[in-house]
């Protein structure tokens, strides 16, 4: 960074200095360090802080400031880990300001929407606010793999609301869709490829499948969410066979499903058993799923979105409300019974990219509307 910069931004660069890569992907470290740094940015603040330890060496920060009502609390939330740097073609841990753009990995996703937490909040205390409910800003671990953070905060969490940072151009995402992956497994019988009818083949058997699951999802288009577009079906992977000359006795597809708000993944899942169960004559089977992650939708006229509408429109945003395909942490509050919006800098098409950004000025007015909402939400 060359010129001066808004604190803020000085804190997004020192976040994208450290090595914060979840330790699951190659080059990663546990969130520990990063967790020192924000701990000791709110210690120095005069901000009380505490750890939950999720993994050794991966703990949660959780920074609080009273509010005037004890009995409200309003999480803001950003996870600390990030994607791998695998096919970058920018240094990731050299943060760069360029034409209104700081660059690094984990610049939009999510480190500039936690800078902006991390001060919306040390600017309430410096100026001796008292904000109306009791503010948490919490920086959770392990969101990119498995999301065992928010799973941790979630373990008797009591709040109002919350907000989760995502790259989501400074737009109110309301609505979220879930992810269920799992593998539909074929076995078939091995023999030598100059006399395959005394085989099975099992990549030709997992043919008719991912055929029969291609028609099943076209049928997916016919219901659409107003803000999430349709369900969607993905065969992103397919494994089988061991050398040319074999007969493969074995074939496997990894499945990556879309959920839309209403679906139950226990109904969804059955759904595809039947569907592999009148696929006739196959030694085929379900594993159980690799992951698990439920839609969000909140309420248009809650007093969350009504509330953060109120703001974004003072500071001259758009308001309207949006969905969103990815995940977040905010499903998971959701379904601990914490109703909540997705909100932050920078765009989802940046994150995980060879060339991570996120642009400067999205910074200074995500941390506007974080303070905005800090005061307003009652």
């Amino acid at each position: 960074m060359k010129t001066p910069q808004p604190d803020v931004l000085r804190t997004l660069a020192e976040l994208v200095e450290i090595n914060s890569v979840n330790p699951a992907y190659d080059g990663g470290r546990p969130e520990g360090e990063i967790a020192a740094y924000i701990g000791q940015f709110f210690r120095q603040a005069g901000i009380e802080t505490l750890e939950q330890e999720v993994f050794p060496g991966r703990p949660n920060l959780i920074a609080r400031l009273p509010g005037r009502n004890p009995a409200r609390r309003l999480i803001f939330e950003a996870h600390t880990d990030t994607a791998g740097t695998g096919g970058m073609s920018i240094a990731p841990f050299e943060p760069v300001v360029s034409d209104g753009r700081l660059y690094g990995r984990g610049a939009c996703d999510t480190k500039a929407g936690l800078a902006a937490m991390m001060h919306a909040l040390g600017s309430l205390h410096r100026e001796g606010v008292t904000p109306p409910c009791e503010i948490w800003v919490v920086a959770a671990a392990d969101e990119e793999h498995s999301f065992y953070g928010v799973r941790k905060l979630c373990e008797g969490l009591e709040a109002a609301a919350a907000v989760v940072a995502e790259p989501t151009d400074l737009r109110l995402a309301i609505a979220s869709k879930g992810v269920l992956r799992w593998r539909i497994c074929c076995r078939g019988k091995a023999a030598h490829s100059s006399k395959p009818h005394l085989g099975i083949n099992a990549i030709a058997n997992m043919a008719r499948v991912v055929l029969a699951l291609e028609e099943d999802t076209r049928e997916l288009g016919q219901r659409r969410h107003p803000l999430l577009g349709s369900a969607t079906c993905n065969v992103g992977v397919i494994q089988g066979g061991r050398q040319v000359n074999f007969v493969p006795d074995f074939c496997a597809i990894e499945i990556d499903r879309r959920l839309l708000p209403g679906e139950e993944i226990p109904a969804v899942l059955e759904h595809y058993r039947q569907l592999l169960e009148a696929q006739t004559g196959l030694d085929a089977y379900m594993e159980p799923p690799m992951l698990e992650d439920y839609p969000l939708e909140t309420a248009a006229d809650s007093a969350l979105v009504a509330c953060a509408g109120g703001v974004l429109r003072d500071l001259g945003l758009d308001s309207a409300p949006v969905g969103v395909p990815y995940g977040s942490d905010a499903s998971k509050l959701a379904r601990a019974g914490v109703p909540g919006v997705i909100f932050g800098p920078g765009s989802i098409d940046q994150a995980h990219a060879a060339v991570e950004w996120v642009e400067c000025d999205q910074v200074e007015q995500a941390m506007a509307f974080y303070r905005g909402l800090m005061l307003r939400f009652e």
